[in-house]
């Protein structure tokens, strides 16, 4: 399992198959682009680092926030949508290199894409073992839109902070956890889904260690009851028997040490006949970070206050320089005609598409597309994923699919929830190896074909 706290270095050569396999895939996907993209006389690098959202955020980190364009219908598209991470790396790495701000968004998203694939490696190596984890690395590479995680834009930064974090929760690591998720909401309004899972990984530890400790309360008024009794019974038959030899007194005396649960020369017992984790609990493997003794707790309630502050920040920084307050920043995605209406707007899309035949078949398509999401996350669940998974995944998949406008941008939208992947991971992972070579490869060129095809169309990815 990796460990990256006590041996970063050898969970980098663990690691390092399944970044390779990704490199190796985002390197076909790159140069399917770059032929594509010559043979229609464009730049295949003005695609990845200057088009769509790549050009606010790298205006964003050359000029500052309070840009924006009127559209004709009266709508304002602000510059203040976009979150600061991204946009403050740029305009550092562009500082202390010859990088130009666009060059520099291209760099970070590249490194941040290891980081993410590595971050996506650790989680399930830790869940499902190594093979689990190479499988769901290859499979996040192989997206669909996994162009995406080239390009200068903020996705593959958001899902290397999350999956970090995550991990981090998995291990316990409270307060890495919570700077983490707080970096992650400074980069995209989805980092509320990384929000959610500390604080509901967090509340359901407090919740669990309150009920083992009324348990424990429980068991020790028990012994109590059962020892008193016990040393009295044996008082009783001393004052019957007469006087007590100090052999049998000591005897005595160590029953009634064994009846109040005092063993001082053979340890602490466990009540529930497990080990204990690294936090001193007694928890599953399902239950990460939960411990017992009081410093965890203030680690626990530490990272938790530590992982909103990032969203809070940027969110009420929009509402005092708008002057609108905490709704400021909704008042800024209106203006981009987002928003969340429970998947209202995105309904009507999709039935609109039933309108003529050929439509009607991307209408069926995007309707199996929600079904095999929900489906993935319902496996999810069956197979006992750990809480912050399913809280993470489940989140930012509601974001995605009840977001009111960009439809087109949805499957983007949900490529930080990787934990999706980890059924077809495990599928993939027992298979043989051959086979699940030739998969990947295969998806990999679809993959590839279908980045370069995207990319090169009118609209944005």
């Amino acid at each position: 399992m990796t460990d990256l706290g006590t041996r970063p270095g050898r969970a980098l050569r663990r690691a390092a198959p399944a970044l390779l396999g990704y490199a190796a895939v985002r390197a076909l996907g790159l140069l399917t682009l770059a032929l594509w993209s010559a043979a229609r006389d464009k730049s295949a690098y003005t695609l990845l680092t200057a088009r769509w959202d790549a050009l606010w955020y790298t205006r964003v980190a050359e000029l500052g926030y309070g840009y924006e364009v009127r559209l004709p219908n009266g709508d304002v598209h602000s510059n203040l949508a976009f979150f600061p991470l991204l946009p403050w790396l740029e305009r550092l790495l562009s500082a202390l290199t010859p990088l130009s701000y666009a060059d520099a968004g291209f760099a970070v998203s590249l490194l941040a894409s290891l980081a993410a694939a590595w971050g996506v490696f650790a989680v399930t190596d830790h869940v499902y073992g190594g093979r689990a984890g190479a499988c769901a690395v290859l499979l996040w590479a192989v997206l669909p839109v996994g162009i995406v995680q080239s390009m200068a834009y903020s996705e593959s930064l958001f899902t290397a902070l999350a999956a970090w974090s995550l991990y981090a929760v998995l291990t316990g690591r409270w307060v890495t956890a919570g700077l983490l998720a707080s970096l992650a909401g400074l980069t995209r309004p989805v980092g509320l889904a990384v929000v959610a899972a500390v604080w509901v990984t967090g509340a359901a530890a407090f919740l669990r260690q309150r009920r083992a400790r009324g348990a424990t309360t429980t068991v020790a008024d028990e012994q109590d009851r059962s020892a008193t009794t016990t040393v009295a019974g044996e008082r009783d038959r001393s004052r019957a028997e007469g006087p007590t030899s100090g052999r049998n007194r000591s005897a005595a005396d160590a029953g009634g040490a064994r009846a109040l649960g005092h063993a001082p020369e053979t340890g602490t017992a466990s009540l529930t006949g497990r080990a204990p984790d690294a936090e001193g609990a007694c928890t599953p493997s399902h239950s990460p970070g939960v411990g017992m003794r009081a410093g965890t707790s203030v680690r626990r309630a530490l990272g938790m206050a530590l992982a909103p502050l990032g969203t809070a920040a940027y969110v009420l920084w929009v509402g005092h320089r708008t002057g609108r307050g905490p709704l400021g920043y909704l008042d800024v995605q209106a203006g981009w005609r987002n928003g969340f209406d429970g998947g209202y707007a995105f309904a009507r899309f999709v039935g609109a598409k039933f309108t003529s035949f050929p439509s009607a078949l991307a209408g069926a398509g995007l309707i199996v597309g929600v079904a095999l999401i929900i489906w993935l996350y319902v496996i999810c669940v069956r197979q006992g994923q750990p809480l912050p998974l399913l809280v993470y995944a489940g989140v930012v998949t509601a974001l995605a699919l009840c977001a009111s406008s960009y439809f087109g941008s949805k499957p983007r939208l949900l490529m930080p929830a990787f934990p999706l992947l980890l059924p077809l991971a495990l599928a993939l992972a027992r298979a043989r190896t051959r086979r699940s070579a030739a998969v990947v490869a295969a998806v990999a060129l679809v993959s590839a074909l279908y980045g370069a095809f995207w990319l090169n169309g009118s609209g944005p990815p």
